[in-house]
């Protein structure tokens, strides 16, 4: 279940390469306009990406077992106006109630994903176009296409983000946690090490006697479950919730982790490469406007860089799959070729 030596060496490459570039274009922004090398802006970075950093530690779970979400932005657009109709309804909620009701809310659509998947054995992409349309809809009807206004959030909700600790806000701790945990899931939980069989081979995974839609599900489950906390950190965070709650923003968090070298075929893919992508995407997102390049330009480039990581993890995984299964020892000589050598 290890990875190949190539494959190791070529994500190492692939995470110092684009360690390099985010390091360069850094300085290149910061040589033209001082400001962008501050601390002050260093934070405002971290701050903005750690949401997302969250959505891609389960999207990253997804798309290791040849899968993907499509609904993330849709579950963190109910989840969060739930949690902000909720918070409206009865003010002495406690936060670890809210909380447990995020992350609740959003495992449980994200359970819905992983079933249908499995029971009824469909693309994963059709799944969550539908489940992502069917939540974006229940958005509008749980608030009545309403609007819940920064006078209506809940107190809790709103400082939950906003906080600070040891000078760090509240959000980026959230975010290094999460991705925390998820590198110890899989590093050291063979739970993860399945997830990388799955997607390297998933016959051959079969063979070896993995539960593979039990690690399906998982994956789906887990994705929705960060889905529901960004929703409510997101809620929180911009003090507004409605019904295009951050929409389209799963083609971001996709983004993300095609840039940080997961790849969308399944079984390759490490947790440093995706903080990578989440800090390329933050770094971009940062520099741009600081160089008054137009929001066109801006989705412009970003499309281009998606590309240019599709390629290059093609090329990359073309011929150099994951090793879930051990390599079959060289047969020993039978009794008849023994004997006609020694003949």
């Amino acid at each position: 279940m290890k990875p190949t030596l190539f494959s190791h060496i070529s994500g190492v490459r692939r995470e110092w390469l684009l360690l390099a570039i985010i390091s360069v274009i850094v300085l290149a922004v910061g040589a033209r306009a001082p400001v962008f090398l501050t601390w002050r802006n260093a934070l405002d970075i971290g701050n903005d990406s750690a949401i997302l950093a969250i959505l891609v530690m389960g999207q990253m779970l997804v798309l290791l077992t040849r899968g993907i979400d499509l609904s993330v932005a849709s579950n963190l657009a109910l989840t969060g106006m739930l949690c902000a109709l909720a918070g409206r309804t009865w003010a002495d909620i406690p936060l670890p109630l809210l909380i447990a009701m995020a992350c609740g809310i959003g495992a449980g659509l994200g359970f819905v994903n992983g079933w249908l998947i499995m029971r009824f054995n469909l693309p994963a992409i059709v799944v969550t176009l539908g489940t992502m349309a069917a939540y974006r809809g229940a958005v509008f009807v749980s608030s009545g296409g309403a609007w819940v206004s920064d006078q209506d959030i809940h107190p809790l909700i709103k400082g939950l983000p906003r906080e600070t600790l040891l000078g760090l806000p509240m959000l980026i701790w959230i975010a290094a946690i999460v991705v925390a945990l998820a590198l110890y899931l899989l590093r050291w939980r063979r739970e993860g090490r399945e997830l990388y069989a799955f997607g390297g081979s998933p016959t051959a995974a079969v063979y070896a006697g993995i539960p593979v839609l039990d690690r399906l599900v998982m994956a789906y489950t887990l994705s929705g479950l960060l889905a529901g906390l960004a929703g409510l950190l997101w809620v929180g965070r911009y003090s507004i919730a409605f019904s295009e709650l951050a929409s389209g923003y799963e083609l971001t968090v996709v983004a993300a982790c095609v840039i940080g070298g997961v790849s969308i075929g399944g079984g390759v893919g490490s947790i440093g490469g995706a903080v990578l992508g989440v800090l390329f995407i933050g770094v971009i997102n940062g520099a741009l406007p600081v160089i008054q390049v137009s929001p066109f330009w801006q989705q412009a480039i970003a499309g281009a860089v998606i590309l240019i990581s599709v390629v290059l993890n093609a090329r990359a995984d073309r011929g150099h799959g994951r090793q879930i299964l051990e390599r079959p020892q060289s047969p020993a000589p039978s009794n008849t070729a023994t004997q006609g050598a020694a003949a």
